[in-house]
């Protein structure tokens, strides 16, 4: 890797009913299925310590958002005046990152399922990470 460029790869995918972004919810709390996660067997001792009933935070990579988007208007709502996209969720954006709060439903072998996970299917999965708070860090 040279200096200004970094790689990123992704750890899996997900499978869900989403197939349309015009048809997926803005965000996972408002309608969206439950979806699976499909992790590389590579990276499947990272998810040992993963439980039903935990929430973890997924950063997905938004491949089908554009890229060269600074500014939108906040949900699509064009009543609603353009805003710097750094300061929305908007998926158009620099460097497309999604990254979503979801509770862990259950766990088979290197799949697991969720819930409010808006992200389409197929998208790539780069990392999980747990949502802290009143919890000791592992």
């Amino acid at each position: 890797m040279t200096s200004g460029q970094h790689a990123v790869h992704p750890i899996g995918r997900v499978e869900s009913a989403l197939v349309e972004p015009d048809s997926a919810p803005k965000q996972g709390d408002e309608g969206s299925p439950d979806a699976w996660i499909v992790f590389d067997h590579g990276v499947s001792e990272g998810l040992r310590d993963l439980e039903a009933g935990m929430e973890v935070l997924v950063l997905t990579w938004l491949d089908r958002a554009r890229r060269d988007v600074l500014v939108v208007h906040p949900r699509g709502d064009r009543a609603r005046p353009e805003t710097g996209v750094f300061s929305t969720r908007s998926p158009h954006r620099p460097n497309p990152i999604g990254l979503h709060r979801v509770t862990i439903l259950s766990i088979e072998g290197t799949r697991v399922q969720v819930r409010n996970l808006e992200a389409l299917d197929g998208t790539p999965v780069l990392d999980v990470k747990p949502v802290l708070g009143g919890v000791t860090e592992r």
